[in-house]
């Protein structure tokens, strides 16, 4: 029988929706939010940098973030094939290696923005894109630790994205109140993270992946999250309090307040609840960050 000799057809360039899907729109908005919040800590007139106020917003969510769903879901593809095929890569609507080639040009694309808002941004950019590929990328794979791919995500979904927008408004380095903040919001997210590994005990158990309910158990995993989403607030409201921003302390320690009272229900069921927790007490604590912010920024009457 004679060998084909035919030239393997190349993928086609995906659509424009399934390159927006696969960049995840949903997920941009906390970065975003963590970037709009360093603006308001900057206490800086917003007038002469609105330029660069909408240069971080794009960087931050459509660039930075997105092409970090496109990097997790190209080295992700061949568990998406069997858990979740209708996705765009294992789907075949981005065939081929265009979902590499997308995740590449988007870094690229995103540092190249970043240059321009000047070096302390490029540097933070630089961290989270180098992040983004170590928590989903081999050999690294941080995703598979339960310790150091929340911490990723955290310090690069609101401590750079924080940075990033404080960086824009100040022209430089922020001050170190704000960078103390930021560093407290971003351990906090860590346990934010862990919540969402409640949902997928079973499967992590079975894909090898040691993700914190997996190694601590459910029970020890969800009061440590607790403990890690709660204790750096009340750092946050110590150091606003003893700055005089009284406002701002004041409504991060109500905001803490309701988060705690929320969190036995979590503790008694965590794989149940903590979509529940995340809609609830996540929230008051994403609210609370911009409270925090407004006292450092002096936006807040007290």
């Amino acid at each position: 029988m004679a060998r084909s000799t035919a030239t393997p057809v190349p993928a086609r360039p995906p659509r424009p929706r399934d390159v927006l899907e696969l960049l995840k729109p949903i997920t941009w908005f906390p970065p975003i939010w963590a970037f709009m919040c360093g603006v308001v800590s900057s206490g800086e007139a917003w007038g002469p940098r609105v330029p660069f106020i909408l240069l971080g917003i794009m960087l931050t969510g459509p660039l930075v973030c997105g092409t970090s769903q496109a990097i997790n879901d190209w080295f992700d593809r061949h568990v998406d094939a069997i858990n979740e095929p209708g996705r765009p890569i294992p789907s075949g609507r981005i065939g081929g290696q265009w979902g590499l080639w997308i995740a590449i040009a988007g870094s690229a694309l995103s540092l190249a923005v970043a240059a321009l808002a000047g070096p302390w941004v490029f540097g933070a950019t630089s961290l989270a894109l180098a992040a983004a590929w170590a928590y989903s990328a081999p050999p690294f794979r941080a995703k598979m630790s339960g310790l150091w791919g929340p911490a990723l995500v955290a310090i690069s979904y609101e401590g750079l994205t924080w940075f990033t927008g404080a960086s824009v408004m100040a022209g430089g380095l922020p001050p170190v109140p704000v960078l103390v903040v930021l560093l407290l919001y971003s351990a906090g997210a860590h346990g934010i993270m862990t919540l969402n590994d409640f949902k997928a005990v079973e499967g992590d158990r079975a894909m090898g992946i040691r993700s914190l309910p997996v190694v601590a158990g459910v029970d020890r995993a969800v009061r440590i999250a607790c403990w890690t989403m709660a204790v750096p607030q009340v750092a946050v409201i110590a150091l606003l309090l003893s700055m005089g921003h009284i406002g701002g302390g004041v409504i991060v320690a109500a905001l803490l307040a309701g988060q705690v009272a929320l969190m036995p229900r979590l503790i008694h069921d965590p794989v149940g609840q903590a979509p529940w927790y995340n809609a609830t007490g996540t929230t008051m604590s994403v609210l609370g960050m911009l409270a925090a912010a407004l006292g450092l920024g002096g936006v807040l009457p007290l």
